[in-house]
């Protein structure tokens, strides 16, 4: 045993195992210049003459100085070490919403892969470690620095996105932010202004100053962007807002939604059973607190009738079997009714969040033919996420100053949509997630708790260590 102890210890040992995982890092990264840390590993493990770890050139001597050196060199490493795994291997997430409700609880904490669809290489790679686009204690003070931007690149991953995974992912429309108001969309927000000429919500000091700003101009465009012309702030693809939703739709694949089911290429969505809708329930007394816990209705609200609540099949039809309710009703949209939210935007298409498409979901190397019409599905892809300069004279087309009748894609889009449908922000309202803006897949709940309740009763124990499915 100790003959075997000491080979583990033996410095060339440990030098050929670092230099093979290296070597299989590098080979995965894809980038053959980072081979020069062979070098470095040799030092590390052979020679010892470059002091890597200059923090240590200084030698303490009291036993308090050589307590917190210690401390020093082990919090070095740990930063280190765990950049290096949530780049490359996986990260840690947090479920700030209830848009996937039934499947993912708002306090669960998850452990996102990035092995699984390949991990990007970093983007933005000069930033405060462990925190996304914003500095501790801040809301305004960005964490990283622009100086140095690198092109999309991914690494080589175990899948591809498919259809019901759930996945973590930039939120499209996150490029540009109103940092006073992070969680609306910056694009939805100005697009009420200008149809309605007035924000919400809003409080008299800042209705006050929006009346004066319009005084000084008969522009609402201009008026919108005086109004928050010291809090908008646009971010790079990988310091967009992190969002999680379920892929109903892949490249290439024929979307569909109507009465709130998803249909792809002409077959309804696989069956989940945690899908929840928004339905009206009709009751002649009310409900005991005890029945929604025991059904576990996280979501509803009080109304002269009865209740509003957001509710999976299984609890609606444990709900019939309560005599005070006389009446449960699904609640949607009628068909050919036009939300104005939702994506496109756009009078040529009368879609709804329960009835929307079909809509061909993009994929790269496809062409599509181009035309005021259906210019709007697509406006997005061709300016912003594919970097073209787009025109419209008229009836004519120009990308890159040239006339066009058709496009082709240069990447992958996905369609993102919240097992939580009635109260979910997803695909229907601002569209396709292109595949640069996929970050990972979401493969363990490590933790949860419940944010109504102390510490340790919060602790949803049957949640913890649960491996992600896809229904």
């Amino acid at each position: 045993m100790k003959k075997l102890i000491d080979f583990l210890k033996n410095k060339w040992f440990i030098f050929g195992i670092s230099a093979v995982c290296w070597i299989l890092f590098v080979i995965w990264l894809g980038n053959f210049w980072w081979l020069l840390g062979l070098g470095v590993i040799f030092d590390l493990c052979i020679t010892k003459k470059v002091p890597w770890a200059f923090w240590k050139i200084y030698q303490p001597k009291s036993a308090f100085g050589k307590w917190l050196m210690g401390w020093v060199d082990a919090i070095i490493f740990a930063v280190i070490a765990a950049s290096f795994i949530r780049i490359f291997f996986f990260e840690a997430y947090t479920i700030p919403t209830s848009s996937m409700e039934g499947s993912m609880l708002i306090g669960d904490y998850l452990f996102v892969s990035k092995c699984n669809y390949g991990p990007r290489k970093p983007m933005t790679p000069l930033s405060f470690p462990f925190v996304h686009h914003t500095m501790p204690f801040s809301t305004t003070k960005k964490s990283y620095s622009e100086i140095w931007k690198r092109p999309y690149e991914r690494m080589t991953g175990f899948e591809t996105v498919k259809n019901d995974d759930i996945v973590v992912f930039n939120f499209p429309e996150g490029d540009t932010v109103i940092l006073t108001r992070q969680s609306q969309s910056y694009y939805q927000i100005k697009r009420d202004f200008l149809n309605e000429g007035i924000l919400y919500p809003i409080s008299q000091h800042d209705y006050n100053r929006l009346t004066q700003i319009k005084m000084k101009t008969n522009n609402l465009e201009d008026c919108f962007n005086e109004y928050f012309k010291d809090s908008i702030v646009v971010r790079p693809l990988d310091k967009k807002e992190n969002y999680i939703k379920r892929c109903v739709a892949i490249a290439g694949d024929t979307l569909q939604v109507v009465g709130g089911k998803v249909i792809i290429n002409g077959k309804p969505q696989k069956e989940i059973e945690t899908l929840q809708f928004r339905y009206e329930v009709i009751t002649t007394a009310p409900l005991r607190p005890a029945i929604f816990e025991k059904l576990d209705i996280r979501e509803y609200g009080v109304t002269k009738k009865g209740y509003v609540m957001l509710l999976n099949e299984k609890q609606v039809e444990a709900l019939k079997g309560y005599k005070s309710i006389t009446s449960i009703q699904k609640q949607e949209f009628p068909a050919g009714f036009r939300y104005n939210e939702c994506f496109p935007q756009s009078e040529n298409y009368n879609w709804n969040k329960d009835f929307f498409g079909p809509l061909v979901i993009p994929q790269a190397g496809t062409t599509v033919e181009l035309s005021t019409k259906n210019l709007p599905l697509y406006k997005r892809i061709i300016e912003l996420y594919e970097a073209n300069t787009l025109r419209v004279d008229g009836e004519n087309i120009y990308i890159n100053d040239e006339l066009a009748t058709s496009y082709t894609f240069k990447q992958d889009y996905y369609w993102m949509m919240g097992d939580n449908r009635d109260n979910s922000l997803d695909s229907r309202f601002w569209g396709f997630v292109p595949e640069d803006h996929i970050v990972g897949k979401a493969v363990l709940i490590w933790f949860s708790s419940e944010q109504n309740k102390p510490f340790p009763s919060s602790i949803r124990w049957n949640r913890l260590f649960t491996i992600i499915h896809k229904n």
